[in-house]
């Protein structure tokens, strides 16, 4: 093991079509810079010019990698036995406040970077690019994209067919169900159900929604059309095809969703984590848990996980006084993720609570004086104790 007289510090700036980096001896006096494309082709000439620019001594990588762009570049390090560490971006932002005059450039960044992979050494994690959560979590933010794609046609399709049809949120109980579906897409506007009879309507209604319309419900449909009078307006055909165009591109995301869901049943069990034979949790809950988590062997112990899901406590304290305070750091998309699962383990349904176990912690922790909503944070630390002990031992949930 070097000692840090014998290191090279290089801190690299990721981006999606080049990368800056700045090497730096441990005084920090600069020994070169180097900005490169981000191209698997490119990174043999970019190590031998760092190790020229190195000389005696042993380079050691930094990353400020947070949208993936450098994953490529990691992985070609890890493979060539150099030290690569994972730097966060509140270090590096840390440092670039800290000068007398902040300002912010590629090369900079760099050297921040470099600083703080001088300084913090030993506490940064390895850069370690395990390829089955990475797939997990490009999946998993594919769906979400997909998802609110959806979800924003959703509300461009209400806009359209409160136009068309004012009482349309009485013809279906969900507005892109099946059934719904094929109804706006073969008639987006009242002129084409001229001649359509409620036996007719009803039959057909039936052929796609497996005998879940009744011919008294497609009475009822046209009915409300009558009674909202007549709404035909200039372009009509222009408008049938914007609602036309929306129900395709709807039931294509629904399509692609449901694929997504398909791959992520397949991957997620190759993990061995078991999350799914929790109360509360499903394929999509546990495989965002999984892919904010990555591999669990990174956490030493339940309460450095606490800390990274920002759940744990923060005291700020000054001259000997102060006192712990509700966290707004860590990981936002881990603590929503929890957040919600605590309050499905606390839904009651029909006078009996989903999870009895957690509802009486619940109710034991609102007795003792607390908030309902600092009750719920219990919950959640008393969640991630459950999800480290299953995904650390990759055992299923047990009472």
């Amino acid at each position: 093991m070097r000692t840090i007289h014998q290191l090279a510090y290089c801190g690299i700036d990721t981006h999606k079509h080049t990368h800056t980096a700045k090497v730096v001896d441990c005084w920090l006096n600069p020994l070169g810079e180097i900005t490169f494309e981000n191209r698997p082709g490119k990174f043999d000439s970019f190590l031998k010019k760092i190790k020229q620019i190195s000389g005696n001594l042993q380079p050691i990588f930094g990353l400020e990698d947070t949208r993936g762009y450098g994953r490529n570049l990691a992985v070609y390090l890890t493979g060539h036995k150099f030290i690569v560490k994972q730097v966060n971006p509140a270090y590096t932002s840390s440092a670039r406040r800290s000068a007398p005059t902040v300002y912010k450039d590629d090369s900079y960044d760099a050297f921040c970077i470099a600083k703080t992979l001088r300084d913090m050494n030993n506490k940064l994690p390895d850069a370690n690019q395990e390829d089955i959560f990475w797939t997990i979590r490009q999946l998993v933010k594919r769906r979400d994209t997909l998802a609110n794609s959806a979800k924003m046609l959703q509300n461009q399709l209400h806009v359209q067919l409160v136009s068309h049809y004012p009482s349309y949120k009485k013809f279906f109980t969900l507005l892109t169900c099946t059934t719904a579906l094929y109804f706006w897409e073969k008639y987006p506007s009242p002129k084409h159900l001229e001649h359509i009879t409620a036996e007719g309507l009803g039959k057909e209604l039936r052929q796609i929604g497996r005998n879940t319309c009744s011919t008294r419900k497609a009475q009822q449909i046209l009915s409300l059309i009558e009674l909202d009078g007549q709404t035909g307006k200039a372009y009509q055909l222009e408008r049938d095809f914007i609602v036309q165009s929306m129900v395709k591109e709807i039931r294509y995301k629904q399509e692609a969703i449901k694929d997504v869901d398909e791959q992520l049943a397949i991957i997620l069990p190759q993990t061995g984590y078991q999350l799914e034979t929790m109360p509360g949790i499903n394929l999509i809950t546990a495989s965002r848990i999984t892919s904010e988590i990555g591999d669990i062997n990174r956490f030493t112990s339940a309460d450095k996980l606490a800390r990274f899901a920002g759940i744990a406590p923060v005291l700020f304290s000054s001259a000997g006084k102060g006192k712990e305070q509700r966290s707004k750091q860590g990981n936002r998309v881990l603590n929503a993720t929890l957040y919600f699962l605590a309050v499905q383990l606390l839904s009651v349904k029909g006078g009996k609570p989903r999870n009895p176990a957690f509802h009486e912690y619940f109710q034991r922790k609102v007795k003792e004086g607390k908030k309902k909503s600092q009750a719920i944070i219990c919950i959640q630390r008393r969640l991630i104790n459950i999800i480290y002990g299953m995904m650390k031992n990759k055992t299923a949930y047990k009472l």
